[in-house]
Order: C-alpha cells, then sequence, then structure tokens
C-alpha cells in the first residue's frame, strides 16, 4: 500500500523513518508518470515490510521536490536514514527498480 508524502509529512514520514522509504516524485499531468504507477504499486506490495513507499504530488507540494532538486518526473528518490541513497529518473521496467531497491536492503 502506497503512502502519500506531503510537505507537511515528509519530515516525519520520510526522514524521520527507521525503514527505507522510496518516494515517487509525480504529477497527474505526467505521462510516464502514469506508466509507472502500477509498477510502484505493485513493488509496494512486494517489498512491504521491507520499504515505505509513497508518491508526493509535486504540483501540490512544491518545497520538497525543490529541495532536493527534482527537475524532472517522474523521479524516484530511495531514503535510508533520512538520506538519499539512490535516485532513479524516468520510466524504467518493474525489474530494474526492484534491482536498484533491493541493493540497498541488505
Amino acid at each position: 500500500m502506497e503512502k502519500i508524502f506531503t510537505d507537511a509529512n515528509f519530515q516525519a514520514d520520510v526522514l524521520a523513518s527507521h525503514a527505507p522509504v522510496l518516494v515517487d516524485f509525480w504529477a497527474a499531468w505526467c505521462g510516464p508518470c502514469r506508466v509507472m504507477s502500477p509498477i510502484v504499486e505493485e513493488l509496494a506490495g512486494e517489498l512491504d515490510g521491507k520499504v515505505t513507499v509513497g508518491k508526493m504530488n509535486v504540483d501540490e507540494n512544491p518545497v520538497t521536490p525543490g529541495g532536493y532538486g527534482i527537475m524532472s518526473i517522474p523521479t524516484f528518490l530511495l531514503f535510508k536514514g533520512g538520506q538519499v541513497v539512490e535516485q532513479m529518473v524516468g520510466s524504467m521496467t518493474k525489474e530494474t527498480m526492484r534491482e536498484k531497491i533491493l541493493k540497498h536492503l541488505s
């Protein structure tokens, strides 16, 4: 199950999380974001208990994406211990995304 991240809850739900967190920066008008959405949802289910997965709408929450220099979407940031450990930009296969996440879970 995906969480909804906002500028208001980002500090508590992402940066202070004890578990790794994958944040999907997206917007409703973004075609590649719509392509990636079902892939992210599937990974959220498969990695439940290992990684917290959530989405942040960049139009509704401009402060956080701006702070991380998000210039194009979809951008996916994987946080571990409050730090970005992986950045992925654009469309990719589920397998590619899974591999990039799993290498940080050992």
